[in-house]
């Protein structure tokens, strides 16, 4: 479980590309690599991994063919940097939303709007995927938990501080990067149900 509270970044510095497998290893410093043990899991921008091997400050994980395709951690080059959350603890302070790294799909940076002390960024989903999509509501982008603000059609804007944009990638993101997205739980499982329970009467 992850709290979406992005805890920094970290350099990716090698990748081992296999057939339709990666291992990517990472360095991780400081309070990132505490207590770090084989089989601990953590967020790369949002999607759970799982620690493959410690060499030192360098840590490997292993990327699956579907974890590639389904994430933007398939488009990741060395010297990249990534958004990383370690995995939370009982009694941790869970300061945005639970999350559980299973990232649902991709979506675009559509436009980015600066403005002195914060930035309002607009990501376009299939429209499909909207309906989890509420304004007000919480969402993970990248890893971080975030308020959704404004929605139209198929996009949503979300306005971010001076601090989510120094901890973050979102300081550095460009108009048509793709970023991960993890819908919250709650809300999709009420419009799964509401849905369920309509078609099972007809209405839709």
């Amino acid at each position: 479980m992850f709290t979406g509270i992005v805890q920094g970044v970290a350099t990716v510095v090698a990748i081992d590309k296999k057939d339709k497998f990666q291992t990517h290893i990472i360095e991780l410093n400081g309070q990132l690599a505490e207590g770090l043990a084989i089989g601990a899991s953590v967020a790369h921008n949002g999607c759970c991994l799982t620690v493959t091997e410690i060499n030192e400050n360098r840590i490997s994980f292993d990327l699956m063919q579907a974890t590639l395709a389904l994430t933007n951690l398939g488009e990741v080059n060395v010297g990249n940097d990534v958004n990383i959350e370690r995995a939370a603890k009982f009694g941790d302070e869970i300061g945005g939303h639970s999350m559980s790294g299973h990232i649902a799909l991709t979506a675009t940076i559509q436009n980015i709007i600066k403005t002195e002390n914060n930035r309002t960024i607009w990501f376009e989903l299939p429209e499909a995927s909207m309906k989890y999509v509420l304004s007000k509501g919480y969402i993970g982008i990248d890893g971080c938990s975030l308020t959704i603000g404004e929605v139209e059609g198929n996009r949503f804007s979300v306005h971010l501080i001076p601090e989510t944009l120094n901890r973050t990638l979102f300081g550095i993101r460009e108009v048509g990067e793709r970023v991960n997205i993890e819908f919250d739980p709650q809300t999709q499982a009420i419009v799964d149900t509401v849905e369920r329970v309509l078609a099972a009467k007809g209405n839709i």
